[in-house]
């Protein structure tokens, strides 16, 4: 809020607050999941520091996105210690569910370009390689992994755990379709926002269903990673 504010009186640069902004939205939900999968506060501090610096390199260069690979990089080493059980992240991995999330998330994808493209107009930036590049990079690295492990490893979890799969599914995907309206960074017309609303809705049921299926947070993910790769060859009306 305090960068906001000096942003909109012109005392931060604008990349500024896009920066604060990554650290401290995904920040907040990554470290409140970790929290829950009973981390201590320095795992939080640590992943949204990493965030922070991902941001910085981005905004400083093209190829500094590829800083966002330390995030699911840090997770992994604290998966292996077993310390995210509780999020669904540290057993073996459920390949087959991670094959059926990828091609869930083809699936929504490939269906978001085609309508997009017709009914909007929307073309294919196939010559932005290094835009989308960057962008599928923060999506490994911030946009996936903090909605994941917020919104299915430690909201629908311990939702349909202490009421019903249906209950926990209602309030995931509710607050994770809410969560990317809010997204400043999303066109705010009422076709965009109804389209986002459809996707978001249908994604997230995918990865709950993923979830309870497998008890693991990977084919979710794999979801919607393949998912956001189709969105971001969207032209940037999208």
């Amino acid at each position: 809020a305090v960068a906001a504010v000096l942003a909109r009186a012109e005392l931060l640069p604008p990349a500024i607050l896009g920066i604060v902004g990554v650290a401290a939205g995904h920040g907040a939900l990554l470290a409140t999941a970790l929290a829950w999968a009973g981390c201590r506060a320095r795992a939080g501090l640590v992943a949204v520091g990493l965030l922070a610096c991902a941001a910085t390199a981005a905004a400083l260069h093209p190829l500094g996105a590829l800083a966002y690979v330390g995030v699911p990089a840090w997770l992994a080493w604290l998966a292996r210690g077993g310390r995210l059980a509780a999020l669904g992240l540290g057993g073996p991995v459920p390949w087959r569910a991670v094959l059926v999330g990828a091609l869930a998330g083809l699936c929504l994808g490939g269906h978001l370009l085609v309508s997009a493209s017709l009914t909007l107009g929307v073309r294919l930036r196939l010559d932005a390689a290094g835009a989308v590049l960057g962008a599928l990079a923060y999506d490994l690295g911030a946009n996936v992994p903090a909605a994941e492990g917020f919104f299915r490893g430690a909201l629908f979890n311990r939702a349909q755990r202490r009421w019903s799969f249906g209950a926990g599914l209602a309030i995931s995907a509710t607050a994770c379709v809410v969560r990317y309206l809010l997204d400043p960074l999303l066109p705010k017309s009422v076709e965009l926002l109804a389209g986002a609303a459809f996707y978001l809705t249908l994604l997230s049921a995918a990865s709950c269903g993923l979830f309870w299926w497998s008890g693991s947070l990977v084919p979710g993910a794999a979801a919607a990673l393949v998912f956001f790769a189709a969105y971001r060859l969207l032209g940037p009306g999208a």
